[in-house]
This record gives structure tokens, sequence and C-alpha cells, in this order.
């Protein structure tokens, strides 16, 4: 599947970028209640942190009911505008790694498997994997790193 291809060369090729990022970058904030880039990347650290148990759940459970989560709160609880940016980089790979091996063991037919996030309708694993995806390049062309090879991967992915 694409998508995992799309995960692989995020987790092999994304530190490097991040890394290049300048300090005044990554920790300046647009407005008060926005997040800077190392904001952004600490809720990438949630949402794959929230995105590893619905793989592994939705292989091993029936129709999982997985909880959604407030990432303004997530993300303040972690006070990741106080972290050290390459650790939470060095965090991202390795939750992403982790995030990518349950994801390889998905079965072809288990992609069709469903599961609920908070309130919604039920969800196949293949849209919450691809939307997972989707929402990283999002966040991470907002945080102004250079992601379009990686998002035609992605778009590839969708067809």
């Amino acid at each position: 599947m694409q998508s995992l291809i799309v995960l692989q060369e995020l987790v092999d090729r994304l530190p490097v970028r991040l890394r290049a990022l300048p300090s005044e970058r990554v920790e300046h904030k647009p407005a008060p209640d926005a997040w800077s880039a190392k904001e952004e990347l600490g809720h990438l650290l949630d949402s794959a942190a929230n995105n590893h148990q619905r793989i592994v759940r939705t292989q091993l459970e029936e129709h999982p009911a997985m909880p959604g989560y407030d990432g303004d709160a997530w993300v303040a609880l972690h006070q990741y505008q106080q972290r050290d940016w390459h650790s939470l980089i060095e965090r991202w790979t390795a939750l992403n790694r982790q995030l990518l091996a349950a994801a390889e063991a998905v079965s072809d037919s288990a992609w069709t498997r469903t599961l609920t996030v908070a309130d919604s309708a039920p969800l196949t694993l293949q849209f919450v994997f691809d939307d997972y995806i989707h929402h990283m390049l999002e966040h991470l062309r907002h945080m102004g790193v250079e992601v379009n090879d990686f998002a035609m991967q992605a778009t590839a992915a969708k067809r």
C-alpha cells in the first residue's frame, strides 16, 4: 500500500528537514493562541500515539470504539514549547517507526475493518491510516517543511 511507503519515506527523510529548521522559527508563536512549530510537532506526537492505538486495536478487536482527544489540551499538558526541539524530533521518529510496524502488520483484508472515533460513523482502518498521513502532511506544510515530494506519493496512494 502506497501510504505505508509514504510513512517509511517520512520516517527516513523528514528528521533531517526538521533539524534544518532554525530555532527562532520553531519557537515562534504567530499569535498567543496559535501553536509554534514545536507545539505543532508535539501535536503530531500525540496524533501518532492515538493513531497507533487505533491501528493496533482495530486489528485485535471487533469494531473498537476509540476516544477522540482534545489536541490543544494535550499540547498544553505536554508543554512542548518548553521542550528540546531535537528531542521532539527523536520522539516523532520513534513513535512513527512504532506506528509503521503496526501498520505493516495489517493484513490486506484487515484494512477494511472498522472502528469509531469519538462519535464518528464507522471508519475503515484504511481511511484512518490515510487520514493520519494527510493530517501529518498538512501540519508539516503549515510548519514550513517541504513535503511536496511526500504529498505527491500520498495523493497517488488515494487513487
